[in-house]
């Protein structure tokens, strides 16, 4: 046993007693303090209550909720058209035929593209690439409901087409208005609603850079009055509206010029004119009739020129025409002095067609293109050149599709 003395002893119960203090303090001390923040908590909250009932002691002014945000005036126009059209523009796609390992005939996805309603009986105005050679035509709606479509009519000259397809009873669909390309500026704005990269109804903006552009579609037929335009057109945008401010359709987006396959600014869209013109005879007929020359016209070249010593360098020789046909009768002359070219013959000593009406004809896609707007029965004026003599004869047109088939 350990003995301590008085002054140990002493010394010991006045530290016990200290520690005892010490955690009595240390046990109080959280309840005091939650009174306090509670306390703090009620004054704060009644002056909370004093701040908001004391509007003029706030350093602001309290504002209203903006009830939508504020739009420039272009933007309102953008968002106008639209909100008022995207729903008429419809996606296109297309199944075509192909032939398996087995060549057996199998289906397989096509291309796609844009169209416009134009009618509420269904009736879609498109390109004719968008559909061509498709073995079966969908319409897609911006509800996103499809359709299975049929080709009415194609005008591959000027790269259009008109596909029909059955809306739903009670369902009444919307359709882009006609405008009118004839008075179009450049400079002035314009809007394209597409389906690029499968992408559905994409706005696009810009502006008319360009009007009366030659755009050469295929081998044989150059259109002459393309409207070029820097809004951005891409693959599937082909047969989508172009649209002025006012929402009507002022040409039907065609092609693009891209060294790289995108859009670099430079678009190309056939005249609404053009479409209003050939879309009641693709509706009635399935194609658009058109006048021709019924002769049988040989396109002059260098060697044939140096050969028969022509007096000009460009235009057309007649070298056949059909006996008692309409030029014939109007008393076109054809070529007498049989020669071979290759696998041709080619009769020389008949007239040089220079122009119709007025239009320089070099090629025969200028002659296709002159008589683009004509119909059978119409007649025109031809520039000639008979036995080295310049001339002018009127010829009645005969039905493009009869000559070409005889």
């Amino acid at each position: 046993m350990r003995l301590y003395s008085r002054r140990q002893v002493v010394f010991f119960s006045i530290l016990s007693s200290l520690i005892v203090m010490l955690f009595m303090l240390g046990a109080g001390l959280p309840s005091l303090l939650t009174k306090k923040q509670g306390a703090n908590r009620q004054t704060n909250e009644q002056e909370t209550v004093v701040d908001m009932a004391m509007p003029e002691t706030l350093p602001f002014e309290p504002q209203a909720v903006q009830a939508g945000i504020s739009y420039t005036e272009d933007e309102r126009e953008n968002i106008s058209v639209y909100e008022k059209l995207n729903a008429a523009v419809v996606n296109i796609t297309t199944e075509t035929m192909a032939i398996n390992w087995f060549l057996e005939p199998v289906l397989q996805e096509g291309g796609s593209g844009s169209g416009s309603i134009i009618d509420t009986r269904g009736y879609v105005l498109t390109n004719n690439h968008v559909i061509q050679n498709a073995h079966k035509v969908f319409i897609n709606l911006a509800d996103g409901s499809q359709f299975e479509g049929t080709v009415i009519g194609v005008d591959p000259e000027n790269d259009i087409a008109v596909v029909k397809f059955d809306p739903p009873r009670g369902v009444e669909l919307r359709t882009v208005p006609y405008g009118d390309s004839s008075g179009l500026k450049v400079g002035q704005k314009v809007l394209a609603i597409g389906n690029p990269f499968a992408l559905e109804r994409t706005l696009t903006v810009g502006i008319v850079s360009g009007l009366g552009r030659p755009i050469q579609i295929n081998r044989q037929h150059v259109v002459r009055d393309m409207i070029q335009t820097d809004a951005s057109i891409n693959p599937g945008n082909s047969g989508g509206p172009l649209l002025d401010t006012q929402g009507r359709m002022i040409g039907i987006n065609t092609m693009i010029y891209s060294p790289s396959g995108g859009s670099v600014g430079i678009g190309f869209a056939v005249p609404v004119n053009t479409a209003k013109r050939v879309v009641t005879e693709l509706i009635q007929y399935g194609k658009v009739r058109r006048g021709w020359v019924d002769a049988t016209m040989v396109q002059l070249f260098p060697a044939l020129v140096r050969y028969a010593k022509f007096p000009v360098s460009a235009g057309l020789l007649v070298s056949r025409t059909r006996r008692g046909g309409l030029a014939d009768a109007a008393g076109l002359r054809q070529g007498s002095d049989p020669v071979q070219y290759g696998r041709s013959v080619i009769y020389l000593g008949g007239d040089i067609i220079t122009a119709v009406d007025g239009v320089k004809i070099n090629t025969l896609s200028d002659l296709y293109s002159a008589l683009e707007h004509s119909k059978p029965g119409d007649k025109v004026k031809l520039d000639i050149i008979r036995g080295g003599s310049p001339m002018k004869l009127e010829v009645p047109l005969a039905d493009r599709e009869e000559v070409m088939n005889q």
